[in-house]
């Protein structure tokens, strides 16, 4: 799964396209999100493809159900805001993380934890190229264990009770009770 949250990412949207004929010679299925407005540039790029190789990869703007995407990626290509990072490790997905390339350095810090587990992969956006994608991304997809490994790791940072916990507190601050 490639996604730049729901304004998309240029930057993704333009390497994941120049390497999907590599992505998709490893038999990988891919659904890129490209956020709103932003699919017409992905799928001119993969116009150029076999139509039987390009039935392969979805394109969409965006999508409501990211659980159901989470739920079988194998891998995620993706900005690492928050939000993003905490889902990739409470769900245990292996991720490579293309930090948005401006403020003050949050988004690579939000990764910093999952990446020096071995969940996830972090690279600059600038650095985020057609050939970086095909030594790093198509790799990946091509090495299950790996992956495997990965999605372990990634595991082990994740809190799947997170919600539940910010609840008790609250109900314990508030005087509540769930009985």
């Amino acid at each position: 799964m490639v996604t730049g949250g729901s304004l998309g990412a240029l930057r993704l949207n333009r390497t994941m396209a120049d390497v999907a004929r590599e992505l998709l010679g490893t038999g990988a299925q891919v659904l890129h999100l490209t956020g709103k407005g932003k699919s017409q540039a992905v799928l001119e790029d993969l116009s150029v493809l076999d139509p039987q190789m390009r039935a392969s990869y979805h394109v969409l703007e965006y999508l409501e159900r990211m659980d159901l995407a989470y739920a079988v990626a194998d891998l995620v290509v993706c900005r690492s805001g928050a939000g993003t990072v905490c889902e990739i490790a409470a769900l245990g997905v292996p991720a490579v993380f293309v930090p948005l390339p401006i403020g003050n350095g949050e988004q690579r810090l939000n990764a910093q934890d999952l990446v020096s587990a071995g969940g996830a992969l972090i690279v600059d956006d600038a650095q985020f190229t057609q050939s970086w994608a095909v030594e790093n991304v198509v790799k990946l997809i091509s090495d299950e264990s790996q992956r495997a490994r990965m999605a372990a790791a990634a595991a082990t940072v994740g809190k799947p009770e997170a919600t539940s916990m910010v609840v008790d507190v609250i109900e314990k601050v508030a005087g509540w009770s769930r009985d």
